[in-house]
């Protein structure tokens, strides 16, 4: 017994020894990498204090010393420049703050970064002769940082956001005063920020970090929610932050919505735009797509009141509600509704146009999120009409595409002054955006768009008018640098000219050829469209060919030079649907119009279905239908489409639908 208890005392002497080293040995090494987080130049800030908040933000004072585990040692000397931020344990609020007053910013700690792997490299040095004939050793200063970060994602997961990033190239080395602080920081900017200036950091890491995984909270249900705002990476060079990255932003803000009903695809392609008080005839005519155009300055009145974030804001209840009654009547007949946002003029309203905008002979306007008033007005208008028509009421209806703005490519119908592409496009990419979030943090699977015109490489003059290809591509690079989200393109692809209805012999103006550069993009070569949309810079988030519309073209019955054209409005209609139906890269057909619009007719576009009458107030009532009618309302019907088009191919000059549309869709059908 006494052999056992002498063994027992032993064996736990042993094992308390063996716990005091590997104790000795886990403070060691915590030490070592606390210390080499930070060693020369940390980000913690000399003592700030922090009040209590209801939102779970600590009151805490913070020194300059050794703070938690999860913070690094200080070696700040009193009077030393120190990049400005905040670093936090769980969601509790630490501030530390050099120079200027402190704004509370909210992180998590798991920000701080897990073990540096990449060796930070140190400059060379060489001697320098002074004038006295002695020598010194001197390192050369960098003009520009070495780092460039790259963002490979920008996401919401669970209620953080996650930024994860690469290092693409080398870290500036340590031994110069631009490379001395060794970390990455996150500043943080609102949708209408650009400089940086005067931002603190909501996040960091070192520099070497083989990890670049950043984590903030996300803040969804708070007035400070992060789900539009951007980030950037920066350095610290001792006195202010250099931007190393391009700015990044969620990409997926349809992960919070409470909407996530799956997307009703049309039946058929075939879409019309149409007068509501002629449902009727539309539904004779199979129509599955329709036009909704929602101008941003008819809403504003007294009767709905809508508060957002905060604020307030007052619609027209009785303009509100004949939208609803439009958007309902089509919807709940299961048509599709696409809603063309637009901003047309409003005295009362200056915030909503861009700084500096004054009233022009534009139709519409660019909707302003480049100010504070203007991105708040549209992220609210954006959220409630999206919540409105989100299906959830079928007394409102249901919109699931949603084009922002009309042919953005001519400043006509999106006015915002005289710009450089560049420009231009940075300006809409932010709108759109902030557009894009409200609707799909709303509704996850609605689309959300933009239009152009024709005018594929033509006609631009560079400030107030661009070529719809370089405002689709300098658009789609923006939005993959900065964070690819799914946006769509809906596409207007008008003969040459207006006034004739053939666009099979549009070859013969000089301004249609097949080629990516083609000046006209129309139905005569529409596949140079939808081969540039497949091209890797184009495509969405999954890899695959974005959702391309046709929401807008329309062919004449009443030629210019011949007169009326019925058969050869017919005509063109049945060629360019059958086009459309044959390639699968294009979801819908919108032909403009139900009924001839007065205006239109009398500058010889007499797109209608119908003739109209005159009247005296303002609205388009049928007169008598046209050739066209019958075929439009057959086209897209399996057992009667050939026959319903067949008076076409002597017109076109065909004998096969097959010969002249690749992978013809009723090609089997044909005898």
């Amino acid at each position: 017994m006494k052999d056992f208890f002498r063994k027992s005392i032993s064996i736990t002497a042993s094992l308390l020894l063996m716990l005091f080293l590997c104790s000795c040995s886990l403070f060691t090494e915590k030490e070592t990498r606390l210390s080499s987080q930070n060693a020369e130049t940390t980000a913690l800030m000399h003592s700030e204090e922090v009040n209590t908040s209801s939102d779970n933000k600590a009151s805490t004072e913070i020194t300059d010393t050794a703070v938690t585990e999860e913070t690094v040692e200080s070696t700040i000397k009193e009077n030393e420049e120190k990049p400005i931020g905040s670093l936090d344990a769980g969601y509790e609020t630490a501030e530390f703050v050099v120079g200027a007053a402190p704004k509370e910013v909210r992180v998590l700690k798991s920000s701080m970064a897990p073990e540096a792997q990449i060796p930070i490299p140190t400059a060379l040095t060489k001697e320098v002769v002074a004038e006295d004939g002695s020598v010194s050793l001197a390192v050369e200063e960098p003009e520009k940082p070495y780092e460039n970060i790259v963002w490979n994602s920008c996401k919401i997961e669970g209620s953080e956001v996650v930024l994860r990033a690469s290092l693409n190239g080398s870290i500036t080395p340590s031994n110069t005063e631009m490379g001395k602080d060794t970390n990455i920081y996150i500043l943080e900017l609102q949708p209408y920020e650009d400089d940086i200036a005067g931002h603190r950091y909501v996040s960091m890491l070192p520099k070497n970090s083989e990890d670049l995984t950043f984590r903030l909270p996300l803040y969804i249900n708070d007035e400070e929610t992060r789900l539009y705002n951007k980030f950037v990476a920066c350095i610290w060079d001792g006195t202010k932050y250099i931007q190393v990255s391009s700015p990044a932003y969620i990409t997926n803000p349809e992960y919070i919505a409470k909407n996530k009903d799956p997307y009703m695809e049309p039946i058929t392609k075939k879409g019309l735009l149409i007068e509501r008080s002629q449902i009727a005839d539309a539904m004779e005519l199979g129509v599955h797509s329709v036009i909704v155009n929602i101008p941003y300055n008819a809403l504003f009145g007294e009767g709905i009141d809508y508060t957002y974030e905060g604020e307030t804001y007052h619609f027209n209840k009785e303009i509100v509600e004949d939208f609803d009654r439009t958007i309902s009547t089509f919807s709940n007949k299961q048509i599709n509704v696409n809603a063309i946002l637009l901003n047309g003029w409003m005295d009362s309203t200056p915030d909503y146009y861009y700084p500096g905008t004054r009233k022009s002979g534009a139709a519409f306007y660019h909707f302003n999120s480049k100010t504070e008033e203007g991105y708040k007005a549209i992220k609210a208008i954006a959220s409630f009409l999206a919540e409105r028509y989100s299906g959830q009421n079928p007394n409102y209806g249901k919109v699931q595409n949603w084009i922002i703005g009309n042919e953005i490519n001519n400043q006509h119908w999106n006015y915002i002054g005289p710009m450089s592409l560049d420009e231009y496009v940075k300006e809409f990419e932010r709108s759109f955006r902030v557009f894009y979030t409200a609707i799909k943090s709303t509704c996850a699977n609605d689309r959300v768009y933009f239009s152009v015109d024709h005018h594929w490489m033509n006609e631009a003059n560079g400030y107030t008018r661009y070529n719809a290809k370089e405002i689709i591509e300098k658009f789609a690079n923006n939005v993959n640098q900065n964070g690819n989200i799914d946006w769509g393109l809906a596409y207007h692809p008008y003969s040459v000219p207006l006034v004739e209805p053939e666009f099979w012999d549009d070859t013969q103006t000089g301004l249609v050829n097949y080629t990516e550069n083609s000046p006209i993009v129309n139905f005569a070569n529409l596949s140079v469209l939808t081969d540039f949309m497949q091209k890797p810079n184009m495509l969405d988030r999954q890899g695959e060919v974005r959702h391309i519309i046709l929401s807008e073209q329309g062919f004449t019955s009443q030629s210019l030079s011949r007169g009326k054209v019925e058969e050869l409005q017919a005509a063109a209609f049945a060629y360019a649907y059958y086009i459309v139906d044959s390639n699968p890269y294009i979801d819908t057909f919108i032909l403009s119009r139900q009924i001839d619009a007065p205006s239109e007719v009398k500058n010889s576009c007499a797109f209608g279905l119908w003739t109209t009458e005159s009247t005296d107030d303002g609205n388009i009532y049928p007169a008598m239908r046209k050739y066209i009618w019958p075929v439009f309302r057959d086209i897209d019907k399996k057992h009667f489409t050939l026959e319903a088009t067949e008076f076409a191919k002597e017109i076109i000059g065909i004998e096969k639908w097959s010969d002249v549309i690749p992978d013809f869709k009723w090609k089997d059908l044909e005898d």
